[in-house]
């Protein structure tokens, strides 16, 4: 299996498993799709982590796989491979992604479509496509640009220069950097936190943001209204408001 699937204390665990660099081939994106419509659909995932294992994260797609497609098997596959990784930012949930090693080109825009992203300090991400005579191709000319600002996104895609994990830090392409070791106990603890928080916030939080980045500000404020006021019917809501009024803040506990 090149790609697993566990769940513990409500956190769902999608991890790499294609030794030595976890080349993200057609198979691996395929399956990413699934794994991700999967971890949407099951109510005992609250919480979602990216994995590569604790030597790399995913240092690419497989080049040799992409070098004997020509243009039309191109045409036909990007799609697929651009809907793999769109159903992974869309997965509801909170996900966060726990880089270790390389996250470069594919790797790289799969750690984008994470919530948040710790890194190891040992970590090294970029998309070197431009290297190949290619641009980014599974979302890391959007995501990337959306997440660290134009400029910043042209210098890392047009040279195809790799940052280490404190440049990354800085740049806002990861949220958090520690020692090599720890990172996917913190991005667990990151993860189980939140799946005892209130789901249907939480979901409503994530897609209120993410869809009012495409929009306009009045659109924006229109779909963060409706989300608002819509949570005034979930059981949720009335247990955090009941707590808080008896208990103080932050004292609820969540279905």
């Amino acid at each position: 299996m090149t790609v697993t699937f566990e769940v513990r204390d409500g956190v769902g665990t999608i991890q790499l498993d294609r030794p030595p660099m976890n080349a993200l081939d057609v198979a691996i994106q395929d399956r990413l799709r699934e794994l991700a419509e999967e971890a949407t659909r099951r109510e005992d995932v609250r919480a979602v982590i990216l994995y590569g294992g604790e030597k790399v994260f995913a240092a690419g797609a497989d080049i040799k796989e992409m070098q004997a497609m020509d243009h039309t098997a191109m045409v036909l596959r990007s799609k697929g491979l651009q809907d793999a990784f769109t159903a992974v930012a869309r997965i509801p949930k909170p996900v966060v992604a726990a880089v270790t090693g390389y996250a470069l080109g594919g790797g790289c825009e799969l750690a984008l479509c994470a919530d948040y992203r710790i890194a190891a300090d040992n970590a090294k991400l970029g998309q070197p496509e431009i290297l190949l005579g290619l641009i980014p191709g599974a979302g890391g000319t959007q995501r990337l640009a959306r997440l660290i600002g134009p400029s910043r996104a042209k210098d890392l895609i047009f040279t195809g220069r790799m940052v280490k994990a404190e440049e990354a830090l800085t740049l806002g392409l990861v949220d958090r950097v520690v020692p090599a070791a720890e990172v996917y106990d913190q991005a667990h603890a990151w993860a189980a936190n939140l799946a005892k928080g209130p789901a249907l916030a939480l979901r409503a939080a994530k897609e209120s943001i993410d869809a009012g980045l495409e929009t306009d500000l009045d659109t924006g404020l229109t779909i963060e209204r409706n989300w608002f006021s819509g949570l005034f019917a979930t059981e949720d809501r009335e247990r955090g408001m009941r707590s808080f009024v008896e208990e103080g803040p932050g004292k609820a506990t969540f279905l």
